[in-house]
């Protein structure tokens, strides 16, 4: 974000300056014609160094739009009064396609067409990175987490091997060298910087510097229950992170869309980092989507039951969607496809794994104002107005107000989205919660990882052996993308748990 770094002097070694009379006049004039000028209340008995960071964390928002989005957001109900319910349906046949269903032939076309565009030059991963390791008792980002694997892999390294195999593969198509997968990696205030040195320490697991771009999502203020911009300290306004729908406004601020342009990208894949399971680049999601022509294309699996939280991918009121499993009548929830016995008609979970198109994200200025914020009721610690002193509130006190990457599906036509039904098995294993929770913790994504890789060596002919049957196999996302290349182990025996590294 150059634009943010310019206002807060971030990679210069010269402190703050402390604003101009006309600066500082300026300034508080706009908040205060917002009806937020509290946020100055102590701005006259700051030091120098503390004048000057507040004023520059306050000359990056605009208090006008601070109000008009606050209000928005917290009146949404209000509006729909009246309504009748939201028409739900499926995402039509012509803009779905699944792993399990479709025919091997095309498969293989997508496969080899997005090898082909990875050969080219023309992919980026953009990755959403910005989480810290909180429930997992890890202040870390946590890419950086090591989930027990044998290997001791971080998530970070797990996928950064991906890319590197997948250059390989591409290139070795195309008969040629120095195919590139561009990594733009989204962070947070908190996360950049560990994130920048875990990077530097491991020398970016074996790919380019040049090639990892390392960008830092945005905040907005934190918003009291009556609509004032908190403080959390004298010198500080209390922020947060905009949510996962801030990468939009990222990629422009940051110059990422201005480096994709400059490499010819036109194929974006984008996804969160708690998945240990995610195809980076994966080639057939590439080549499915742009075979279509689509400005969105999202990954889902399968609904494990009618009554399991998570939202879904479908078409409200005739546009592509997600609605949360809580907006959905249990009635509906349960109804079974007609074409299919035993499957839920509404069945698409949402993975947060997207594909866009270049043209789709350059268009980022002309609509991102438009999304909606979602409000987060929060106990936000904040400065006691009059004393000064920072209150930690034992209820709700305030709002953070944030955008949800996929609040954008709704602006396209049905005919510029698509939506592809992955394995849950092969492809989507979260990590969100502690060790020992038994469900999407470190224990579950080893397990996920170790069960494919052995799934992947008994497919190649390789017998495996344990005295626990649960026991699985590492294999090193450099020695096997996706399962390929391990017919030379054919015949042998491997005793379980084990590794196989990249020779």
């Amino acid at each position: 974000m150059d634009k943010i770094k310019e206002v807060l002097n971030l990679g210069s070694k010269s402190a703050p300056q402390e604003p101009t009379p006309e600066q500082l006049s300026e300034l508080k004039n706009k908040y205060t014609l917002a009806g937020q000028g509290q946020v100055f209340t102590f701005y006259d008995s700051l030091s120098s160094a503390e004048k000057a960071s507040l004023y520059q964390q306050l000359a990056l928002f605009d208090p006008t739009y601070i109000n008009t989005i606050a209000a928005k957001a917290l009146a949404p109900l209000q509006t729909e009064d009246g309504k009748s319910a939201p028409s739900l349906d499926p995402l039509p046949e012509s803009a779905t396609a699944s792993i399990m269903d479709s025919k091997s032939e095309d498969i293989d076309r997508w496969y080899a067409e997005g090898l082909d565009l990875i050969a080219a030059n023309k992919v980026g991963v953009v990755l959403m990175a910005g989480g810290q390791g909180t429930r997992l008792g890890s202040s870390a980002p946590k890419g950086c987490f090591d989930i027990g694997l044998p290997s001791r892999k971080s998530l970070f390294q797990i996928q950064a091997e991906r890319i590197r195999k997948v250059e390989e593969l591409a290139a070795k198509k195309a008969g040629k060298t120095g195919v590139t997968v561009p990594w733009y990696v989204m962070t947070s205030g908190p996360t950049r910087g560990p994130t920048e040195q875990y990077f530097k320490e491991h020398s970016y697991f074996g790919l380019k510097p040049e090639n990892v771009f390392i960008f830092e999502q945005g905040v907005l203020p934190c918003i009291s229950n009556d609509g004032k911009i908190l403080l959390e300290s004298k010198s500080k306004v209390a922020v947060a992170p905009d949510g996962n729908g801030g990468i939009y406004n990222a990629l422009v601020e940051s110059k990422v869309l201005d480096d994709m342009k400059k490499r010819g990208i036109e194929h974006i894949h984008a996804y969160c980092v708690d998945n240990c399971l995610v195809k980076v680049a994966d080639p057939v999601f590439i080549g499915y989507s742009a075979s279509k022509n689509v400005d969105i294309a999202t990954k889902v699996v399968r609904k494990r039951n009618a009554t399991e939280s998570v939202g879904l991918i479908l078409c409200k009121n005739g546009k592509p969607d997600v609605v949360e499993y809580s907006e959905i009548d249990p009635k509906v929830a349960a109804e079974e496809d007609p074409k299919q016995h035993g499957v839920l008609r509404f069945r698409a979970a949402n993975i947060v794994n997207h594909y866009y198109s270049f043209r789709f994200l350059e268009s980022i200025p002309e609509w991102v104002k438009m999304l909606p914020h979602h409000v987060a009721r929060k106990k936000i610690p904040y400065a006691d107005l009059e004393s000064g002193e920072q209150v930690k509130p034992a209820k709700p006190n305030g709002i953070k107000l944030e955008q949800f990457v996929f609040d954008v599906f709704p602006m396209l036509e049905l005919s510029r989205f698509a939506c592809m039904e992955v394995r849950r098995e092969d492809e989507f294993s979260p990590l969100k919660n502690a060790s020992g929770t038994g469900e999407d913790d470190p224990e579950t994504s080893k397990h996920d990882i170790m069960a494919q890789g052995k799934r992947w060596v008994q497919a190649a002919g390789i017998t495996v052996v344990s005295e626990d049957p649960k026991s699985g196999i590492e294999v090193s996302p450099l020695m096997s993308y996706g399962g390929e290349g391990l017919g030379k182990f054919a015949g042998k025996t491997i005793t379980a748990p084990a590794v196989i590294e990249f020779e």
